[in-house]
């Protein structure tokens, strides 16, 4: 039986490796905001605020251009439009929390932690306490990007621009999809995904990604009802008629457990 510590613990373990391509990135965007000529208390509250790597990274280019300020939030909007669709993919695990555990985990939404915390999510398990495996997840990244985004902001311009920094957090991402795709439709929507933000890698204000996003969620969408669709096989009947004699279990995972404040 998991406890709320194990979860925790848990949560911030496996988020190890992303944490080393995450720090890479706050350190570029601190190098970033000092060549953009953003004071240093802007610029790291910046990341305690709105801590959402792209869309300060895209805020401070726009920054540095003296683009007006009604077109930079606008921008960062669009850019965590997919932020939206990542709540929703959660809201079937999360709707049971008090408002309190809910504003701390969207707070904690970064594309790193929603990788980790739904692929925790989808194995099975004893739901009632997998929310501290997203929070020690969430803390972990979040700690992570305001120490390499404050380290970024002393060390200004000193950082070489040879060093090629931001390709580790690709990396990382890969690492944690591909094991993950486990049938056909899950192989589909990640190869046409990831497709369609190659070719659209060009769009303004990285709208590339949430074309990509939306896409690879309809064909998902649309692969998932097919497949709900299609007339079960004879073996499959048998199947079915012998679950619905088997015995009930005694009580279902979770069922009991308190609610919200765990």
């Amino acid at each position: 039986m998991t406890t709320k510590r194990s979860e925790f613990f848990a949560g911030i373990k496996n988020v190890i490796p992303i944490l080393m391509g995450a720090a890479p990135f706050g350190l570029i965007y601190g190098v970033s905001a000092r060549s953009a000529s953003i004071p240093v208390i802007a610029g790291q509250s910046m990341s305690f605020i709105v801590f959402a790597g792209s869309a300060q990274f895209i805020t401070t280019q726009l920054i540095g251009a003296s683009v007006p300020a009604g077109i930079i939030i606008l921008t960062a909007f669009i850019v965590n439009l997919r932020h939206a669709l990542y709540s929703a993919s959660l809201t079937p695990y999360l709707k049971q929390l008090n408002t309190r555990w809910r504003l701390i985990l969207a707070y904690l939404l970064t594309d790193e932690a929603y990788a980790v915390a739904i692929i925790h999510y989808q194995k099975p398990g004893d739901m009632s306490r997998k929310h501290w495996y997203f929070l020690g997840a969430g803390l972990a990244l979040w700690c992570t990007w305001q120490i390499s985004t404050a380290v970024g902001i002393v060390l200004g311009t000193q950082v070489p621009a040879n060093w090629s920094l931001d390709f580790a957090l690709p990396l990382t991402f890969i690492a944690l999809v591909v094991p993950s795709l486990k049938d056909r439709a899950g192989t589909a929507v990640a190869a046409t995904a990831g497709i369609i933000a190659i070719f659209a890698a060009g769009m303004p204000f990285k709208l590339g990604l949430v074309v990509a996003t939306v896409v690879g969620i309809s064909i998902g969408i649309f692969l998932d009802s097919r497949n709900n669709k299609r007339p079960r096989s004879h073996k499959e009947e048998e199947m079915s008629q012998i679950s619905s004699h088997a015995e009930p279990p005694m009580a279902t995972q979770g069922k009991h457990t308190e609610k919200g404040e765990e």
